[in-house]
């Protein structure tokens, strides 16, 4: 269901809109997919790859944490270069300025990229991310096209205290990509919509199974706003504290402070020891409830010539075999999630090792 969310500007937003536009007139568009963790970007990212547009395609794939999972599994890039690695903090904040100077970089190249994506960390705030290319140094260069937000379908309430986060995510949004409704039945989906329709005043919801959408809705969808930065695109105040204080408010768009850190935790894990699939499956399955996002690239005694791809979201557990090592030397490499408090590194770490092969009696 489409559904448009232009919002009627007033004469001064759209001056200011209108010369942004023309100013831009030359510049890369950039596609920003947000999202909550484990909503399905990187599926969507990999669609929009592989759908053979002709298009020369950057990406920059950020991160939470120190190991950079997402940007292992982009598939249908041609060399490493093609991609650009943001880890260790999250975009829309701590490593903004990494953020510029990646775009700098990759508009520098012999062969200017004509469409640039980036892959937003699963805790970004759009409106931080947003804000990076309002800069006049910026808008010659690239100009943000569109906010895609991935919605999954089957935990969009899950995690309650992480949705002002999730009401964000979808406030900033050009569209919304309403992903694995085949998870899910068509009463909840239609439950999903009613909660999205008492909360925002128009929006465009695609519905979709594994990030399959038409190449035509995806590219330069052309609707990004920038006056929707005043935050006024939601009816839902849940989403702005009431204790803010107008134009003061450090949780509004424009002072966007926010540290991830006092929110989230991330733990990763490194092996070169390969780890048997069915304790890796009961270890995946029984992570703590606190776990948000659980993903990685696993070296396994069964597949030893393949990566197999670890996903955890919530309680469903994905363990598939990817493509071979292709020469490089075969290593674990897995990443959590987690509430600040809700992580045990020891206990994960114990986990994770009891997986290997040389432990499983």
């Amino acid at each position: 269901m489409d559904r448009d969310i232009t919002f009627p500007p007033s004469d001064t937003e759209a001056a200011s809109f209108y010369a942004l536009q023309q100013s831009a007139a030359q510049a890369v568009p950039l596609t920003v997919l947000t999202g909550f963790l484990g909503a399905g970007k990187t599926t969507l990212l990999n669609r929009i790859l592989n759908g053979g547009h002709g298009l020369r395609v950057a990406v920059l794939v950020n991160d939470f944490g120190s190991i950079n999972i997402d940007a292992e599994l982009v598939v249908g890039i041609e060399s490493d270069g093609d991609v650009i690695n943001l880890a260790n903090g999250c975009v829309c904040c701590n490593i903004r300025e990494d953020l510029v100077a990646a775009v700098t970089q990759v508009m520098a190249r012999p062969e200017k990229p004509e469409f640039v994506l980036l892959e937003a960390s699963g805790v970004a705030d759009p409106s931080g991310i947003a804000l990076a290319f309002m800069n006049e140094d910026m808008r010659d260069r690239i100009r943000l096209d569109s906010i895609m937000c991935v919605v999954d379908a089957e935990q969009i309430f899950a995690a309650p205290e992480m949705m002002e986060l999730k009401l964000r995510q979808v406030a900033f949004a050009d569209m919304l990509i309403l992903n694995k409704v085949d998870l899910v039945t068509q009463k909840e989906i239609e439950r999903i919509k009613a909660w999205l329709d008492d909360r925002f005043h128009r929006y465009r919801l695609v519905q979709t199974s594994r990030g399959d959408v038409p190449l035509e809705i995806l590219l330069s969808v052309g609707r990004f706003d920038p006056s929707r930065l005043d935050g006024t695109s939601s009816r839902d105040q849940s989403s702005h504290p009431h204790d803010c204080d107008g134009h003061d408010c450090e949780h509004s768009a424009h002072g966007h402070r926010h540290d991830h850190l006092q929110a989230f935790k991330t733990w990763s894990y490194e092996t070169d020891a390969p780890l048997s699939l069915e304790p890796l499956r009961e270890a995946a399955r029984k992570l703590p409830a606190s776990v948000y996002r659980c993903k990685g690239v696993v070296h396994t005694a069964e597949e030893p010539g393949r990566r197999v791809i670890l996903q955890v979201v919530g309680k469903r557990v994905d363990i598939t075999v990817g493509d071979e090592w292709n020469g490089k030397e075969p290593l674990t490499r897995i990443i959590a999630i987690a509430a600040r408090d809700g992580l045990d590194g020891v206990d994960l770490r114990a986990t994770f090792d009891r997986c290997r092969c040389s432990s499983v009696s």
